[in-house]
């Protein structure tokens, strides 16, 4: 699986848009859920992976960071891999415009750079950098 995605066809450089706010300056739209609080069985976190999907589609999110843990328990992280790989399989099939894993939310990641560059606010992200692997970005 590759580190992060972008989605076919388009280049890391593609800008991401956002809403206009009201002086028309873009605003992030950035929503933060936590899909494991309650340590659900694989098939659960991927439907409330899909249902935070639409529901910050609805919102205009233009960004989703999903809190999927990263196997802690000792049960080797099968949430943190079904949830990447269907964000992979989402993205290959234009249902998103890519992601990005924890591990590569860096300013070294050239999708990363490019989004943090569009959106200085990104700079202030409390996970970027800290190779995180218990999250993911999802670019809507």
């Amino acid at each position: 699986m590759a580190a992060s995605a972008v989605l076919p066809g388009r280049s890391p450089a593609d800008p991401i848009r956002t809403p206009r706010g009201r002086q028309g300056k873009t605003e992030l739209q950035i929503k933060t859920v936590n899909i494991k609080s309650d340590r659900p069985a694989v098939q659960e976190a991927l439907q409330r992976l899909d249902r935070e999907i639409a529901l910050a589609r609805q919102g205009n999110h233009a960004l989703l960071k999903v809190i999927h843990g990263y196997g802690s328990s000792g049960a080797g992280g099968d949430i943190r891999l079904a949830v990447q790989r269907r964000l992979q399989e989402m993205a290959e099939a234009g249902q998103i415009r890519g992601c990005i894993f924890g591990e590569n939310w860096s300013k070294s990641d050239e999708v990363t750079w490019k989004l943090v560059r569009e959106q200085a606010e990104l700079k202030d992200d409390p996970h970027l950098g800290r190779g995180n692997q218990g999250i993911t970005v999802v670019v809507i």
